[in-house]
Formats: structure tokens, sequence, C-alpha cells
């Protein structure tokens, strides 16, 4: 998939395609940039799970330039997975992480690779998707809010568990 974006990319293309292993290292530098934390494992274990199993209900997706020097710097990332009868629901589609590169925002970054996750999984008969969005979390709130998502049906509820 490729997208035109603004200004600010100079005319760039931006192309959406899957993750390969070898953007394992900057998926966890972006990360560690945007969340203040290096998980390098746990983006292992998220590519090894949806980057290259049971790919037709796993989605791990990447945006960078398709073309020019940039061509390999990953500007944003989004993954999810179809989710089936969980909580007594019908399949939907679940995106549990997106980022785009703060050096880039603002851009229709985010926005594309939303587009290409919800095609993806249209592809795949799933006609609704859901996300959690921490509360306090405004510019996730904001984003999500601006694809057109709105409160669902469920409520998630807590129990902090303690030694005793």
């Amino acid at each position: 998939m490729t997208a035109s974006v603004n200004e600010k990319t100079q005319a760039q293309t931006l192309r959406i395609r899957r993750a390969t292993a070898d953007d394992l290292t900057q998926v966890v530098d972006l990360d560690a940039r945007v969340t203040g934390q290096a998980k390098p494992d746990y983006w292992q274990d998220i590519y090894e799970r949806y980057g290259s199993r049971r790919l037709d209900e796993r989605f791990f997706l990447i945006a960078d330039h398709g073309s020019g020097a940039n061509e390999h710097k990953i500007l944003g990332l989004i993954a999810g997975e179809v989710r089936v009868w969980e909580f007594g629901s019908e399949p939907c589609g679940w995106i549990f992480a997106v980022s785009v590169d703060p050096e880039h925002r603002q851009q229709r970054i985010g926005e594309a690779l939303f587009r290409e996750m919800c095609n993806d999984f249209r592809q795949v008969g799933i006609t609704k998707v859901r996300t959690m969005v921490a509360r306090q979390n405004a510019l996730h709130m904001s984003f999500f809010r601006g694809e057109g998502m709105t409160a669902g049906p469920y409520i998630q509820l807590e129990k902090t568990l303690d030694d005793a």
C-alpha cells in the first residue's frame, strides 16, 4: 500500500507493509523514543506471533518511505489481530499497538496505518475494530476518536493483586 503524505515529507511516498525481522531494531528504537523504555524481548515476541505466523488473522504493519535515502527509516507501526468470541464478542479486529515517530507526527502516518489495518481486517471478513486506551492518554484518545472510534459495549475491569 502506498499513500501520499503532506508537505513535511517533501512529497515522498509513504509505504505501508508487513514488518520483517530486519525491522526489529528500528521498531525497538521507535518504541523506546515514544515510551521511554526499550523492550527488545517484547518486540521480538510480537514479531514472532504477529509478523510471521497466522498472517491471515494477525497483522504487524510498518510505515516507511518507499523511495529515496530514508527508504528504510521506520516512521510508524501498528499491530493487531482478529479475535473470536472473547467475552462473548462476535469476531472483531483488535488493535493493540500504534506508534508514530514523534518527528513525523501530524503527517497522517497514523491515519494511513489505521486505514490499512482496517482494510486488512475487512479482507478477512471483519466488520468491527476495537482497541483499549488509557483514560489519561490524550494523544491516543484523540487519534482513535479522530478515526471514528467511539466507546464500545464493554467496560474494562481490573483488580490489583497484592502479595497477601
